[in-house]
């Protein structure tokens, strides 16, 4: 069941020599999906489907793609076009169905969804259990805007932000639901409470990935205790956007189980909840909070 809270405001190998390994007694592997999507819809599922079945054969039971994974538009209007009605439409389809198909859990990084305002769209992060039921919706809260020299991004023009904080109990512990931008907002992650694995797909941009991706992302693993899962758009794409990639696998204690650079791919690595409730019995952080917002 998912849950929503109302918000005010095992490191595997290199992706070339991985074989499918058995599962260690306790442990379920899981999968973060790198793309460089394009304007065409249909291609990039074409594209998702054929990593997400590349993940299932190393034998990860839960994987997620990243933001954007089924459009990055020529213009940021782009996505508005596609919009779709929660329960409709080709690309809900398409998530429904391939969870179902390879009875795994998949998240749908973001999915662009019909909103209140007709010219905007929820960026929705979509999540589907092993029977291709929608298990969890969460609206990204966090709009980025940046401008730097030549870049200028200004996700509050064509996107509504959302309101709830959502978790979702899975076979694999609960999990937290975030986007993108969201990482750089630590309260997002205390308001979800106690969760095992953190969701956080992503299309960073080049700039800004390069020098925040990887010290936000194992920071909310450290901070959280907890696995952080973080699918990337990942290279140039034909709107000449570059983003950052470095989609990764992030165990409680900030260490990265797997990683990919740049390009499309798959990481795969192994989470053991034995391990996680040793580190938090060990260094019980969460419960020494002091600070509490009211």
């Amino acid at each position: 069941m998912s849950t929503k809270l109302r918000s005010s405001f095992d490191r595997a190998d290199s992706t070339a020599s991985r074989r499918t390994k058995p599962a260690q007694p306790g442990v379920t592997r899981i999968a973060a999906v790198q793309m460089a999507s394009g304007p065409i819809v249909e291609g990039n599922l074409n594209e998702a489907g054929r990593l997400i079945e590349m993940a299932v054969e190393q034998g990860a039971k839960l994987v997620a793609l990243p933001e954007y994974f089924a459009i990055m538009g020529m213009r940021d209007r782009d996505k508005v076009a596609v919009r779709e009605k929660e329960g409709k439409g080709p690309i809900q389809e398409f998530l429904s169905a391939t969870a179902k198909k390879h009875k795994i859990w998949l998240v749908g990084g973001s999915v662009p969804l019909e909103c209140s305002a007709p010219d905007k769209v929820r960026n929705s992060s979509m999540v589907y259990d092993d029977k291709g039921r929608l298990a969890a919706r969460y609206d990204k809260i966090h709009l980025f805007g940046f401008e730097m020299g030549q870049e200028r991004y200004s996700e509050e023009r064509t996107i509504e932000p959302g309101r709830d904080v959502v978790t979702v109990d899975s076979p694999f512990g609960r999990l937290g639901l975030s986007v993108c931008y969201d990482l750089r907002f630590p309260e997002l992650y205390r308001a979800m409470k106690e969760v095992d694995i953190i969701l956080i797909p992503s299309a960073f941009t080049e700039t800004t990935g390069k020098a925040h991706w990887e010290t936000l992302i194992r920071a909310r693993a450290i901070e959280n205790l907890a696995y952080v899962l973080a699918p990337a758009q990942g290279g140039y794409h034909m709107n000449g956007r570059e983003t950052h990639g470095d989609s990764m696998i992030v165990d409680p204690w900030g260490v990265v189980l797997d990683r990919l650079p740049r390009g499309s791919g798959v990481v795969v690595a192994g989470i053991n909840p034995q391990f996680l409730q040793h580190l938090r019995q060990s260094l019980p952080a969460l419960t020494h909070r002091r600070l509490h917002r009211c």
